[in-house]
This record gives C-alpha cells, structure tokens and sequence, in this order.
C-alpha cells in the first residue's frame, strides 16, 4: 500500500463533487386562505400526512422554501421550538394586522442567504397543515437572529451526508431531529467548533469509511489519486504471518530520495509509532492518514531497524508515486524453453495504475514471459474507475462488480474485452489482510470469472464505495454511497475475498526475493511455479 497515494486515504469514487453552501428561500405569509393552494405530493422530507380531506384543511402559514431550510406546517395552535410561539386561531387571523405580517415575512427572508449564480435550480413546493413535517423547526433559529456562517457550512455537511448516504435510515436514528438538536445545543462559534459538530454528527453514523477531511487532508486525498501525493514516500503493510509476535507496521519500500528513503528507512523496517502514537493499534489506514499531511508539515516516527529503534523527525513533501512495479523471473529449464514469469507489483490505485500496469505487461511480453503474477498485497485501494480499467485488461468478458444501495442492484460494471491485452496466459493474484477496496473488486472480478487463482490470506472486506465532496471552505467529506457485490453476488464486507490457496508463511513481498523462492526448492518460502498456476 502506497501510504502517500490515496489508496490509504482515500475511498473509491468516481468523481469529486462540489456542494455549493447557499441556497434559496422564499416565504409566504397568508392571514386568510389564499385562493389554491398546491399541495407538495412529491416533497421528498414531508412526513406524517394527515388523513383529513384537503377541504377540511385550514392553510394557516404556508411557507415555501428549498434545499436546507423545511416548510412549516402548523395546526391552528402550534408551538415553535425555541422561543417563538404562535397561535393561528381563527380569532388571532382575524386580528393581526397585515403591516405585521408583512414585517416577520421581511425579517424571515433578510435572515437567508440568497442564492448564487452557480447553484442549482430547484424545483418549489408548498405544503399546507394537512402536512405534519416534523423538520421545520430550523424556522425558528431563523426568526430568532438567523443562521452564522458556521451554521451554514454544517448544515452544507448534513445536506450532503441526507442526500448521498447508502443507510436511508442513518443508522436507526432521525436524521432531522439530530440536525435541529445539533444547531441548538452543539457550540458553533469558530471553524474548529464547527469541524468538531461535523466529526460528532458523522460518528453516530458509526461508519469508519464515511469521515470529515479538514482541507490539508482533502487536497492530499485529491493529490494522492492523481499520482503523487504530500507525505513521506512510505510504502507500508501488515507484518507477514510468521513474524506475528512483531508488533507495528511493516515498510515495504521507501520512495527513491523521499524524505523516509533519505533518512534511511528501508524495506522490512519496522514503524512503531507515529507522532508519539504506538502502531500497535493503528490499521494501515489510520497510519496512511497520520503519514499524510500539508507539505512543509513534520511527521515524528520511530522506527526499528533489526535490533536499532531510531527516532525521525521527517518533514513532507510532494512525491510522485509510480504505482506499480515490475519483474521477469527467469525459473530453471531446457534451452529456450525455460519458464518465465513476469511478476506485477500493484501498489495502488491512482490515475495513472491501469497505465503503468498495461506497460508492464507489453515489457514483460517483449521477454516472452509464459505467465503473469500480479501482486495485490497491502494494496488498499485508491480510485474505483481505475480497479475497473485493470479489471478489463485481463478479462475478455463477464460482469466486473455489482454497485448496490439500500434497494438493490442499481448498476452493473462489465466487459466485452474491447480493452482486454491479457487474457491468455495463465495468471496469479497474491492478496493478504492488507488488499482492500479497489483490489478486492479486481481480485473478485478476476476469482468469480475464473481468470486468475488467488493466493494469500482473506483481504481487508471494505465492500462499500465512497463519493468525496468538497464542502465550500475547501475542506471535505468522504461518504458511503454504495457497497458492492463479486460477480458471484458475495458481499465481501467485513468478510473479503477468500483466496483459493494460502501461501507459504515466509513468502516475501519484495521481486527480488519473490523470483527466489520460485528457483530454489530448498527455500522456506518455496512456491512450485507448476502449481502456482493449476486449479
């Protein structure tokens, strides 16, 4: 896994998406009943309709509005939350005076953020009493002194979290209610405050993947799937199955002349803390975030290296990352006809991997290799468009992934080899704890269509698909849009991909010694290259 690359950070998506913060809202004030009013039959937050008969219902306020802001609905006595209290009886419409009215009308609409430009049109609706909607109490912050910037930029967070997330249920909770519960009760003050609010609200989703970015972590989210990325230069990984009493994080390559490779960390060092933090705890994917940072920024580590622990400060810096590496492994035999293997190291998945994999693959070709290897250990992911690109490179046909919601199946991603370059040569796929994500489709994708053997141990079992939204301050949020199904239907979440043979305990995860432990039959780790690749 490429810890500067997003695949640690970052979830699969498909594309960025800017939420604009401003919205529009119109009021509309009736002392009497207006000549029609137009009930809102397809306003997606309406809750509770009454059962009453439209003629029985009495208009009262009619408030019509769009995006964050609700429409009041109100019986002819109904306390506001808050402090605001109004009583619409027949006596009190009759005696309020329209100089009144049309002055809370003013107040309520001055206290709104206009619309800009760029927002989206949005379709108006009106709701009558005969509707109970139990999410315009946000009416009354309004009537009390409107609504701070901070309180936009969390409301632009829920907004975002309401329309795009996978639970429609939000984790069994009333998405609305906490939103009027945060606005009154959680401090909303400075910016820290309000990214506190967004962090709390978020974690009641109970949702690891789904997180706030502050904008240094968004713009290094953003950099890392576009092929290079503000950190140190480290490639990590979970320690191998026989080095199981070693605690931390293991390196498996250091950038060439990052800062990492510059103070001397070298693959098979071991990470034992990070800003005074023990690793001991901390999956690849909170240290990738930890590792990551805004350039300029300092990063502590300490690392051991064989019986040495060392402590590092390393400052970070913008690396360019080359996700892939590549090997041919020449295997003992007669003349010409010597096995060759080309072996493909995939480290993540940014913009430039589905690339950089098909040059492997013709380099190897231009050396006669007879088979393929591609490496997907402690790989944990990275963009979801491109695992669909490297999917296609070795498949001639079959479904790739099944993108699912709450409802169903709602897409299918497949293939008709237009893009295939590699579908004849036998091929092995080596996954352990640390593939996730984007290499678990492709590794699915490729098991279920019985184009590869897997080997290794059970993946990580990230079944689910984020979008990123950029929120207007610049910072942003990753959100569990969708999960996701093997061309077999198994949902891997929390579960992963389960490989077809385990590997031998010492396997390496270097080329070099990975070509070893093909030639000598002496060797630990010895693999038999016949079998590598028979089912």
């Amino acid at each position: 896994m490429e810890v500067l690359a997003s695949s640690s950070l970052s979830p699969n998506f498909t594309k960025l998406h800017k939420i604009n913060p401003n919205f529009s809202v119109q009021v509309k004030l009736w002392v009497s009943r207006p000549p029609k009013i137009l009930e809102a039959s397809n306003f997606r937050y309406a809750r509770n309709r009454s059962n009453k008969p439209k003629s029985n219902a009495n208009p009262g306020l009619v408030f019509v509005c769009n995006r964050y802001l609700c429409l009041l609905e109100r019986n002819d006595r109904r306390r506001f939350s808050g402090k605001v209290m109004m009583i619409s009886s027949v006596n009190f419409r009759k005696n309020v005076s329209v100089a009144l009215v049309r002055l809370v009308s003013v107040l309520l609409v001055s206290s709104i953020s206009v619309v800009t430009t760029d927002s989206p049109s949005c379709k108006f609706d009106i709701v009558t009493p005969s509707q109970n909607l139990g999410i315009c109490n946000l009416i009354s912050f309004v009537s009390l002194g409107g609504l701070s910037e901070e309180n936009l930029l969390f409301l632009e967070a829920w907004r975002t979290i309401d329309r795009a997330y996978i639970d429609k249920t939000f984790n069994g909770q009333s998405w609305f209610r906490y939103r009027e519960n945060a606005l009154r009760n959680e401090p909303m003050n400075t910016r820290e405050e309000t990214y506190m609010a967004i962090k709390k609200m978020i974690a009641t989703l109970d949702d690891p993947f789904t997180r706030f970015l502050e904008p240094g972590k968004f713009q290094s989210l953003r950099s890392g799937t576009q092929g290079a990325v503000t950190g140190v230069g480290l490639s990590i990984g979970y320690p191998a199955a026989s080095d199981g009493s070693q605690a931390g994080l293991v390196v498996i390559s250091a950038a060439p002349g990052g800062p990492a490779n510059r103070a001397g960390v070298s693959p098979g060092d071991v990470i034992l803390g990070i800003d005074n933090t023990t690793t001991e705890t901390l999956t690849i994917y909170d240290a990738a975030q930890m590792l990551q940072g805004p350039e300029g920024s300092t990063v502590e580590l300490a690392i051991r290296s064989g019986p040495e622990t060392r402590f590092l400060s390393l400052t970070r810096e913008r690396v360019s990352v080359n996700p892939v590496k590549s090997r041919l492994c020449e295997l003992p035999g007669s003349g010409s006809n010597s096995p060759k293997i080309g072996y493909i190291k995939l480290t993540t998945f940014n913009q430039n991997a589905s690339a950089a994999v098909k040059e492997a693959i013709e380099t190897l070709r231009g050396n006669n290799v007879n088979a393929f290897v591609l490496d997907l250990r402690d790989n944990s992911g990275g963009s979801f468009p491109e695992g669909i690109e490297i999917a296609k490179i070795w498949l001639d046909k079959g479904v790739i992934v099944y993108i699912c919601d709450s409802r169903g199946v709602r897409d299918i991603y497949d293939t008709d080899g237009s893009n295939a370059i590699a579908t004849s040569e036998p091929l092995a796929v080596l996954v352990n704890k640390g593939t996730a994500s984007a290499s678990e489709i492709l590794a699915g994708a490729l098991k279920d269509n019985k184009r590869a053997l897997v080997y290794g141990e059970p993946t990580y079992g990230k079944g689910k698909i984020q979008s990123v939204f950029q929120l207007s301050d610049g910072s942003g949020l990753a959100v569990t849009v969708a999960r996701y199904e093997t061309p077999a239907h198994t949902d891997i979440d929390k579960v992963g991909v389960t490989p077809d043979h385990p590997l031998p305990k010492s396997f390496p995860k270097d080329e070099e010694a990975f070509c070893a432990c093909l030639k000598d039959p002496a060797a630990a780790c010895y693999l038999n290259q016949g079998l590598l690749f028979s089912r």
